[in-house]
């Protein structure tokens, strides 16, 4: 029988397919220093946070130059040989992690650093085509079927160029004009896929990073509220004890995380490590936080285990280790994450409870987003007295020069503020310990630090 059109649940069946379990595969391209290293990070952890499982395909060309290759110096011929097994390499690789979504029973996100069609750039279209029939791909296949949405970030060479940099990156060679070429050649080579997104430099780098975010999330349907969108600002709230039961939380994802700050040559820098995970599978992070031309600008670069191991012989003295449990969640269709330190600490980060999040609202607006089962103390955003920098200190900050006000040349040569800061931090901690006496410690509710 036929059915009619008012026969059908149409917001059933959107339901029915949000439900599935997905496998998102995308791509990250884009010119040099366009974002697309931190990007992927970013993008990694939004989606962990979300409790999806994420996926990272290492870019391949990195891979065959790091080992020495230097792709100008080769002749034609060699060229076009080295294009084609590098599709090949790519091809396998990318089909390894796409088998192990397939395999997983969590929805899961593959970032594909570049992807089939970046390889037509550095060759002509007749060239393209013979190494297309000598492998027997068709180019619908693998660009337009192979992958749900590409997105291209586009070099700092275009628009920003101020922040254009090839140091601390063994592979990248170009100058501004070859890079802003290169740029234009891969975005070209995606031409006719169903679902490109370009991400310019028209706005800040972080906000840049937030539209990447935003417009994967859009694309693959996820309502995250406007936490990434263009005039978000990122607000952080002290929250006193005891921490409620799980039961009073809407659905959540806790998760182990480690930090260590690194040593740094100047001020004007912040490094530190990342460990991120649950049951001893873990994601390791390094961040690098510097003033440029007026604004911060943060780079996170993923490592693995063994490379971070080697970077934590630089850890820095002056800080101690930092130790949380990080709780993602969403409510009112607002996306949080609350940071519970823990211990081994130093005692200013005892029982410290941290809320994050992004939103555009201000006032009562926004107010009424927050979590209602939460003890919510004040606003803390921008506070050096609750900058994990700060916080990690060995030493005590009212004598201490190392202590940050912000990131600058400058020493901090003033103990009032210093003062004021500790003072600060400390009636937070004062207020949440009479509020735990006076509600009989824990009440049976939950605890400070949850096991996970």
């Amino acid at each position: 029988m036929k059915l009619k059109s008012n026969d059908i649940d149409f917001h059933a069946m959107m339901e029915a397919e949000r439900s599935k379990r997905k496998i998102w595969k995308l791509v990250l391209t884009g010119g040099p220093c366009g974002g697309k290293t931190t990007g992927q990070a970013r993008l990694a952890t939004f989606f962990e946070n979300l409790g999806w499982k994420v996926y990272r395909v290492p870019e391949t060309a990195t891979v065959l130059l790091g080992g020495g290759v230097n792709f100008a110096e080769l002749p034609e011929y060699a060229q076009i040989e080295f294009q084609e097994n590098l599709l090949r390499t790519m091809i396998q690789i990318e089909n390894s992690f796409f088998a192990l979504a397939e395999a997983s029973e969590r929805n899961c996100l593959v970032i594909c650093d570049r992807g089939t069609m970046d390889a037509s750039a550095f060759v002509s279209r007749e060239q393209w085509e013979e190494i297309l029939t000598s492998n027997q791909c068709d180019e619908v296949d693998i660009r337009d079927n192979r992958y749900h949405q590409v997105v291209h970030m586009v070099t700092s060479a275009k628009g920003a160029e101020q922040y254009y940099s090839i140091e601390q990156h063994a592979t990248r060679l170009e100058g501004l004009e070859e890079a802003r070429d290169r740029d234009t050649r891969a975005a070209e080579a995606w031409i006719g896929h169903p679902y490109v997104d370009i991400i310019d430099n028209k706005s800040n780098f972080e906000s840049k990073i937030n539209r990447l975010i935003s417009c994967v999330a859009v694309k693959m349907g996820i309502d995250i509220g406007d936490r990434l969108s263009v005039n978000a600002k990122k607000v952080k709230f002290a929250i006193n004890g005891p921490l409620p039961s799980d039961s009073a939380f809407p659905n959540f994802r806790d998760f182990e995380v480690t930090h260590h700050y690194l040593q740094t040559a100047c001020r004007t820098m912040q490094s530190r490590l990342r460990k991120r995970g649950i049951k001893g599978k873990y994601s390791y992070i390094h961040t690098i936080r510097k003033q440029m031309g007026g604004q911060v600008i943060e780079v996170k670069t993923p490592l693995t285990h063994r490379d971070y191991i080697h970077l934590l012989d630089q850890e820095d003295s002056l800080h101690l280790t930092v130790n949380k449990i990080r709780r993602c969640f969403m409510y009112n269709n607002q996306y949080f994450q609350l940071d519970i330190y823990k211990e081994p600490c130093h005692p200013r980060c005892k029982g410290l409870m941290l809320l994050e999040t992004y939103t555009t609202l201000n006032g009562l607006e926004f107010e009424d987003r927050l979590p209602k089962f939460l003890n919510m103390d004040q606003e803390v955003t921008g506070d050096p007295a609750f900058s994990m920098f700060n916080l990690s200190l060995r030493e005590e900050w009212i004598h201490n020069k190392k202590f940050c006000h912000r990131l600058s040349d400058d020493e901090d040569e003033d103990t009032d503020k210093r003062e004021e800061a500790h003072n600060r931090l400390e009636a937070v901690h004062k207020k949440s310990t009479f509020i735990q006496m006076t509600t009989g410690g824990s009440d049976g509710s939950g605890s400070a630090s949850p096991s996970i």
